[in-house]
């Protein structure tokens, strides 16, 4: 695909939004409903893909892909009435006689491009949001998952016509040109630096963008914590993927009088949970050949506390444990995306709370506590996307949290609702009636007048 086909294929949709075809809510539930059937269909095909694109085995591909993708549809067909539907609200004396009330409507024709490490509901779950707020949508899936784009592109081209949802499989050029052209809407998943493309490319015609990205997400492990519930669900969130989730623990800070503890814990769970990674066929590998040699790159030997092996063959990385960790160490430097994690010991929870505020934005964080003064101190003074307090990654799958980034994580969020909102613009609109027409608005602005205008508006 070239611009030119990428700005045909725009005007085409946008012909088709201006019939306000999409905008009847049978139509969307009629769309969201071929969605999740064919998804429920593909089911064999799309766990074969995620296997030949990221060595996925099958339950870690439908509890984390396909079963949270059907559960996302499945909540915003059943409660698109009232999403959709417009709220009356309340105004002040300044507006009577009158009231207000909230109407969504859709952007129109959003682009929506996405990521490869998990290619189907990070491509496939926005469009289900986009579809329900009744807009056209066009799809690029990632490249770097090249099996799952041909099962998505088959997938959409078999219920969908181009005109309503398009996929446009494709690497770097197809990516660039779909820049080029209008959008109303652009949704973009990936890195930090690809993000800054997007945002460069729709400021130059002022096109609304939600950039889900991702940063070190940190596990803050507070003296009180239960040590091996901490452990268990460090590794658990750690090694979904084999680390290559934007929201999974990146690095750990732990209160230096359980730091013996927790890493004993940690190479205890790693060994109940994977016993022999790199011969388990159910281990997700690295995505490539240049993300596995970054990764492993990444481990100090000489600070390695449990693991540190790899298979170059299979481009599967042992999980891996690193005690002694320094900020200015390469494995702090850049977000790791692999099945790495450092641990970094801390004397008062004060100096946690400002390690992770002089860093940027993380998407996710986690705390591990007992202590309320402690959830207290971290909640009320770190800046994070969202997460969890005593587990990891289990806010994502709250259909209720919305779920995205700020700062440098990303701005915009989606899930449930939230993915309803994000793909519509909120109108206010006031109704008036003709009946009491109350006089201070109008000119001449007697003094009388003036008194009135200022109780009103204050």
């Amino acid at each position: 695909m070239d611009a030119a086909e990428a700005r045909r294929l725009a005007e085409a949709q946008r012909a088709l939004f201006s019939t306000g075809a999409t905008l009847e809510l049978e139509h969307r539930r009629r769309a969201l409903g071929a969605l999740y059937d064919a998804v429920r269909g593909h089911e064999a095909e799309i766990s074969a893909a995620l296997r030949a694109d990221l060595g996925k085995g099958a339950a870690e591909s439908y509890m984390c892909e396909t079963g949270l993708l059907l559960r996302d549809i499945s909540c915003l067909r059943r409660r698109l009435g009232a999403l959709a539907g417009p709220k009356r609200r309340s105004v002040g004396l300044a507006q009577f006689p009158g009231y207000g009330e909230l109407r969504p409507m859709p952007y129109g024709v959003v682009l929506i491009m996405g990521a490869w490490n998990y290619p189907l509901l990070l491509t496939l779950q926005p469009l289900a949001a986009a579809i329900a707020a009744g807009n056209c949508a066009v799809i690029k899936p990632s490249s770097g998952a090249p099996e799952t784009a041909r099962v998505i592109s088959e997938l959409l081209g078999g219920i969908f016509t181009p005109d309503f949802v398009a996929c446009t499989p494709g690497g770097r050029g197809e990516h660039a040109a779909l820049l080029e052209a209008r959008w109303d809407k652009i949704f973009f998943t990936g890195g930090a630096a690809a993000g800054r493309e997007v945002l460069r490319a729709a400021a130059e015609s002022l096109t609304p963008v939600a950039l889900e990205l991702g940063g070190k997400c940190p596990v803050i492990v507070e003296a009180s914590a239960d040590i091996p519930l901490a452990a268990r669900r460090i590794v658990a969130g750690k090694l979904l993927n084999c680390g290559q989730t934007c929201v999974a623990p990146d690095y750990v800070l732990c209160d230096a009088a359980v730091e013996e503890a927790l890493l004993d814990a940690l190479c205890r769970e790693l060994e109940r949970q994977y016993p022999s990674a790199l011969d388990d066929p159910e281990y997700p590998r690295m995505a490539s050949r240049a993300h596995f040699e970054r990764v492993r790159a990444l481990i100090d030997p000489a600070k390695s506390v449990c693991g540190g092996r790899w298979d170059e063959a299979s481009l599967k990385i042992e999980p891996t444990v690193l005690r002694g960790v320094q900020p200015g160490d390469a494995v702090m430097a850049e977000e790791i995306f692999g099945p790495v994690l450092p641990v970094l010991a801390y004397k008062s929870l004060g100096e946690a709370v400002a390690f992770v505020e002089g860093r940027p934005r993380p998407l996710a964080l986690y705390l591990f506590t007992r202590s309320r003064e402690a959830k207290r101190a971290v909640l009320g003074r770190c800046r994070f996307g969202g997460g969890c307090v005593n587990d990891t990654l289990m806010h994502l799958t709250a259909a209720s949290l919305p779920f995205g980034g700020v700062g440098e994580s990303g701005m915009g969020a989606y899930h449930g609702r939230w993915g309803f909102e994000e793909f519509s613009h909120l109108e206010g609109i006031l109704h008036r009636g003709g009946a009491l027409e109350p006089p201070v608005r109008y000119r001449p602005w007697t003094p009388l007048k003036q008194a009135v205008m200022r109780r009103l508006l204050r």
